[in-house]
């Protein structure tokens, strides 16, 4: 809020998420993308942070509606968090099977006795060696791969219905991206949950993902089945992200593609197309939001006529 008006962070998102299956959400820094995560599990600053209006459709119940007590118990319970930087997520001044078992004692009711048995297995789960001893030692004493698995572990004790994934793998090296990501995909696959995977990267997009939600500036500007935003992105914006992605073919020593200007401030956001004011367009499109529109089965896309070619919208009925 400033001077008494709401700044919309995140604007009319809309996605859905079946049951056992990846939605993957992609964007620059900035998008709204960790917004949208808070604001499901009803994590967002207060008093500052706040859902104006629309739903969050959680088995039937609206979750924006929920109280403090229920949101207690969705977070952690029903829904696990994994968040991007794991040495902040974790309390450096506790055990580590004691913050696992933190949750399993609030959610699932088991003794503290019960709760480190369930910890060590959870460890083990998730491919760490050694669990028991590891749940004696303190998050410093881990590797950050170590503490990503800690973390996902912590998320995934009370046996969620969906996971929220928000940048699970930015702090780490490649490879262990690569295996915390496949472990998770593994773990959803034994477990049968839902997941929301947050990232900037398109290419973890590629092979962790059923459907895809691009974000820009607090919208979403197009979302379909990720083998649609491959093969045919629409939105410029889309195109935009995909180009920038290094390939075998790229030349050694060339310059990588980027997207010109960069996100405006939530202060400058206009009412219209706000692709259109980072390429500093002109003309109605930064006054009008374009409709958001099913071009082909289940993918849509924010029909700014600067934005999308014009061959396609004219299909549009």
């Amino acid at each position: 809020m400033e001077d008494g008006e709401w700044l919309r962070a995140v604007d009319g998102v809309s996605f859905r998420v079946p049951k056992g299956k990846t939605v993957g959400i992609v964007g620059e820094s900035g998008c709204g993308k960790s917004v949208t995560a808070m604001s499901i599990v009803g994590l967002l600053p207060k008093p500052m942070g706040h859902v104006l209006e629309g739903q969050v459709m959680f088995k039937g119940e609206d979750l924006s509606k929920a109280d403090h007590d229920r949101m207690h118990e969705v977070r952690g319970g029903e829904i696990g968090v994994v968040f991007q930087e794991p040495m902040t997520a974790l309390n450096p001044l506790h055990r580590i099977g004691k913050q696992i078992s933190e949750a399993l004692i609030l959610h699932r009711g088991l003794s503290k006795r019960e709760a480190l048995i369930e910890a060590v297995d959870l460890l083990e789960k998730v491919g760490i060696p050694a669990p028991e001893r590891r749940v004696l030692e303190y998050p410093h004493q881990l590797s950050g791969g170590m503490r990503q698995r800690v973390v996902i572990a912590i998320a995934l004790a009370c046996k969620p219905d969906l996971l929220i994934a928000d940048e699970p793998t930015t702090a780490l090296d490649v490879t262990v991206q690569s295996q915390i990501l496949d472990l998770m995909k593994d773990l959803q696959n034994e477990m049968g949950m839902s997941t929301i995977l947050i990232t900037h990267d398109l290419g973890v997009i590629a092979g962790h993902c059923d459907e895809v939600v691009v974000m820009y500036a607090g919208r979403v500007v197009e979302r379909a089945p990720v083998r649609e935003i491959y093969a045919s992105p629409l939105h410029a914006y889309t195109r935009g992200l995909l180009n920038a992605i290094p390939t075998l073919n790229t030349p050694r020593k060339s310059r990588l593609n980027t997207i010109e200007g960069q996100v405006a401030s939530i202060k400058e956001f206009v009412s219209g197309c706000r692709f259109c004011q980072r390429m500093e367009r002109t003309g109605d499109t930064l006054n009008t939001r374009a409709p958001f529109v099913e071009i082909s089965k289940d993918h849509w896309v924010e029909a700014c006529p600067k934005c999308v070619d014009k061959s396609i919208l004219q299909n549009v009925h």
